[in-house]
């Protein structure tokens, strides 16, 4: 059926009710694919190749999570770190979300944002955390500044509490996103695909 699938790889035909059976789902999706998850990827690995990272606190609703990873695949991030509280981004509805591009982005978990940061920063990242925070610079500014920077990294947490006090104060950069006075905050999928876009530059070259 599909050319490209490994001869290894068993297909199965089955009926509309037989794959709602068996997905549990209301909809019977018309290709269903049952795979073995990869390791995550080495934290100090990962750090060593990319350039570019969205990192995630407590961001714990899996369709945020798989709108940021498709937003950060387009807008040129390589690498996707998540606190052990986020939601996972091969979880099905954050891979439906992500359109795919959760299984494109090497991502891995920590338990400590703040051995990550001190680890970034020896590495020579310039770390930057939005927070809708009146006082802070705006992400036009910062972005300015850093352009052509090596190595940025992206903080944002969760849509309830925002980052951590301490991982705010631990970052090179705290950044807003200027808005209408009326709204105090964008949806974090929605912010996470400006930020990316205004810190990590055009991604055509």
């Amino acid at each position: 059926i599909v050319e490209w699938i490994d001869e290894s790889v068993e297909i199965f035909a089955a009926s509309q009710e037989a794959r709602r059976m068996l997905t549990g789902l209301g909809v019977a999706l018309d290709i269903i694919a049952l795979f073995e998850r990869r390791p995550l990827v080495d934290v100090d690995s990962l750090l060593d190749t990319a350039r570019r990272i969205v990192i995630a606190e407590r961001v714990d609703n899996p369709t945020n999570i798989g709108a940021m990873v498709r937003s950060a695949v387009a807008l040129g991030a390589d690498a996707f770190v998540l606190d052990h509280e986020s939601s996972d981004p091969l979880a099905r509805r954050a891979l439906r979300v992500s359109m795919g591009t959760s299984l494109l982005l090497p991502h891995t978990r920590i338990r400590s944002i703040d051995r990550l940061l001190e680890n970034m920063h020896e590495r020579g990242f310039e770390t930057c955390a939005l927070t809708p925070d009146p006082d802070v610079s705006s992400i036009h500014e910062v972005g300015s500044r850093l352009d052509g920077a090596a190595r940025v990294a992206l903080l944002l947490g969760s849509e309830r509490d925002g980052l951590s006090e301490s991982t705010l104060h631990l970052v090179r950069h705290r950044v807003r996103i200027p808005m209408n006075d009326r709204i105090d905050s964008l949806n974090v999928a929605a912010a996470a695909a400006v930020a990316c876009f205004a810190l990590f530059g055009p991604t055509d070259s």
